[in-house]
C-alpha cells in the first residue's frame, strides 16, 4: 500500500512538472483562477492530434476518419489504473448524461497507454462498465507510441520487476477535439463535468 501511495504521489508530481514546464514555455495557459480542474488553453502549442490507426474494444480496426463529424473527448490511461483513470471515466460518463439529447454529437474515447495488458476483451470489460457511448482503443506498441506522440502524451511503466502487476505513470488530460479532429481545448484532471458540458455545448 505504501508503495502504491508513493507511486501515485510520483504520478502527481510528474504530471505537475509537465504542466509547469509547458506553462513556463507559454504552450499552455490555465483558465480562470488558475485552479486545479481548469481547462487548458493551447497558446501557440505544436499540433495535437492527427491520423491514427487502432483497434476498438469490439475488435474492429478504426482510424481517426471514423470519428469525423463528431466531437471527441479523448482520454489516455490504462484499465489497471487504481484511481485517476476510473475517476475521469466516471466524470466523462456524467458529462454524457448531462448532455442529454446532444450526447449523440460527442464520443468519449479511452486510449490505452498499456497495450500489453489492455487487450480487446480487457478494454471491452472496462469501458462497458461506464457509459455505453465510450469507445476503447488499443493496438500494437508501435501504434500506441504513435498516437501518444501525436497527442503529446507522456507515460512510463514502473519497472518494479513484476511483468503482470505494475503501475504506469501518465499524463491525465482530456482532449476536446472538433468534428474534423482538430483540438479545441484540453481539460485538466479534476475539471467538473458541468464545465466540460458548457464547453461542448459551445461547439454544437
Amino acid at each position: 500500500m505504501n508503495k502504491v501511495f508513493t507511486l501515485l504521489i510520483a504520478l502527481f508530481l510528474t504530471a505537475s512538472a509537465v504542466v509547469i514546464g509547458l506553462w513556463a514555455t507559454g504552450l499552455v495557459q490555465f483558465g480562470a483562477g488558475g485552479k486545479s480542474g481548469s481547462s487548458i488553453v493551447i497558446a501557440g502549442a505544436p499540433q495535437i492530434g492527427g491520423a491514427f490507426e487502432l483497434v476498438n474494444h469490439k475488435g474492429e480496426a478504426v482510424t481517426n476518419a471514423d470519428f469525423n463529424g463528431k466531437l471527441m473527448l479523448v482520454f489516455f490511461g490504462y484499465t489497471f489504473c487504481p484511481d485517476v483513470c476510473p475517476t475521469e471515466m466516471q466524470t466523462l460518463s456524467v458529462v454524457m448524461e448531462e448532455l442529454g439529447d446532444d450526447a449523440g454529437d460527442a464520443v468519449p474515447v479511452f486510449v490505452t497507454v498499456d497495450p500489453s495488458r489492455d487487450t480487446v476483451p480487457v478494454m471491452a470489460g472496462f469501458v462497458e462498465a461506464f457509459h455505453p457511448s465510450f469507445v476503447g482503443l488499443t493496438g500494437s506498441e508501435a501504434q500506441i507510441a504513435d498516437i501518444k506522440k501525436r497527442y503529446k502524451v507522456f507515460s512510463q511503466r514502473d519497472e518494479n520487476g513484476d511483468p503482470e502487476y505494475y503501475l504506469v505513470d501518465h499524463t491525465s488530460y482530456t482532449y476536446l477535439m472538433d468534428r474534423k479532429g482538430d483540438l479545441i481545448t484540453v481539460f485538466a484532471y479534476g475539471t467538473p463535468p458541468e464545465d466540460m458540458v458548457a464547453k461542448i455545448r459551445e461547439q454544437l
